[in-house]
């Protein structure tokens, strides 16, 4: 009888033969592993140059991660993101490469029921299960603010982290408190490596984050029994290894100096760069730009108009305002144009008056031209031929 990754007997089916048995085809398979290729960490995906069936095959040898997916203070939007996939079949094809044993959102059973599955799945996959926790958990005044089953929610975390393998905190409530811990934060609502420290914790923020950066890291664990190498943070870095500001589709025009000042206006209208309106991507790292959501060409905040708001980022969502600009660090427009941040500092006499010869010739120049050509920026000004 095979063993799983931990040495124990394992009588789950594989992937491969549970997908045969539901009657999944080949094709369908393959398309979905020639998808989690462009998310899938390293050590999923074999090498860069690994072709989909090879990445088919190894996760058709690895047995069915049994998963745990507790919710805690959320609003259920990162489910959601991992079933409102375009394509109908993929949903169910996602939930076939796992075996999700309890999640109170999707299961039939209720009450009495879901708790009862709870315990039976913890007990028939002591130590090997993958505990997914979706939202954030309140520390203040326990048992007053959340309750599962009429026990605290610190509790049911405590319990269900102590026999687990490893811990997923799925969004960015569960990786760092998200929306419920943002200021005053009455509840004192922090992310699950607040609470657990003996267990292994990988962090997949996002508001909501790419399912397949989910999958990917859960599939890494069936397969292989380890974890995607992480940022400092505990991101995998196969998923947040890239700044939004250096892969974002609107690039050239902050290159060139061309921003939208205004909701609808003309550089708005054009696709022009965002970072007026309060953009985060400089400062944002995350695969949003690259790995589209739900496999909707342009499903993601700036590819529908949208200033990125830095959901991934522990001090930037929910803590800084949605149109407050930030620092660029490394990023740097041309020399021919002068950058979003210009150091201030006192201008002497002498070089004021220098200012002013110089000013008074040049301003009738200045005048005469300013009828004739409107800024490159404004909101008002029609895009010049070849920058639409």
């Amino acid at each position: 009888m095979p063993k799983d990754n931990f040495g124990f007997l394992d009588e789950r089916e594989t992937i491969g033969q549970h997908l045969r048995r539901c009657g999944v085809s080949r094709r369908q398979f393959l398309e979905l592993c020639a998808k989690l290729m462009v998310a899938a960490p390293a050590g999923l995906a074999l090498t860069s140059k690994a072709r989909a069936s090879e990445v088919a095959r190894e996760i058709a040898k690895a047995r069915r991660p049994s998963v745990i997916w507790l919710h805690f203070q959320d609003c259920t939007g990162c489910s959601e993101t991992l079933l409102r996939t375009s394509a109908p079949d993929l949903a169910e094809l996602i939930l076939d490469l796992i075996s999700l044993d309890y999640h109170e959102t999707l299961m039939a059973a209720a009450g009495k029921q879901a708790e009862e599955a709870l315990q039976t799945a913890m007990k028939e996959n002591a130590g090997k299960y993958v505990l997914v926790v979706e939202g954030a958990i309140p520390r203040k005044a326990q048992g007053i603010y959340m309750k599962l089953a009429g026990r605290p929610a610190l509790q049911v975390l405590d319990e269900v982290a102590s026999q687990a393998a490893a811990i997923i905190a799925i969004g960015s409530c569960a990786s760092w408190g998200g929306i419920p811990s943002a200021d005053p934060n009455p509840t004192d609502a922090v992310g699950v490596d607040a609470i657990i420290k003996n267990k292994p914790i990988v962090n997949i923020p996002g508001c909501p984050p790419n399912p397949y950066n989910l999958l990917g890291t859960a599939l890494q664990f069936a397969r292989y029994g380890t974890l995607p190498e992480c940022d400092e943070l505990k991101r995998p870095k196969f998923a947040y290894d890239r700044n939004i500001h250096d892969q974002c589709p609107r690039r050239p025009h902050f290159d060139a100096g061309e921003f939208a000042r205004s909701f609808g206006d003309n550089g708005h209208r054009h696709g022009w760069c965002l970072y007026h309106l309060g953009c985060k991507g400089p400062q944002t790292h995350a695969g949003c730009s690259t790995r589209h959501f739900n496999e909707v060409v342009d499903a993601w905040p700036i590819g529908i108009g949208a200033p990125c708001f830095g959901c991934t980022e522990q001090h930037l969502a929910f803590r800084v305002p949605m149109f407050q600009t930030v620092e660029i660090h490394k990023a740097t427009p041309p020399d021919t144009y002068a950058p979003p941040f210009t150091k201030q500092g006192n201008v002497s006499a002498v070089a004021a008056g220098v200012a002013g010869l110089i000013g008074g010739a040049l301003i009738g120049a200045g005048l005469a031209a300013s009828r004739k050509v409107g800024s490159a920026d404004s909101p008002t000004a029609e895009p010049e031929p070849g920058k639409e």
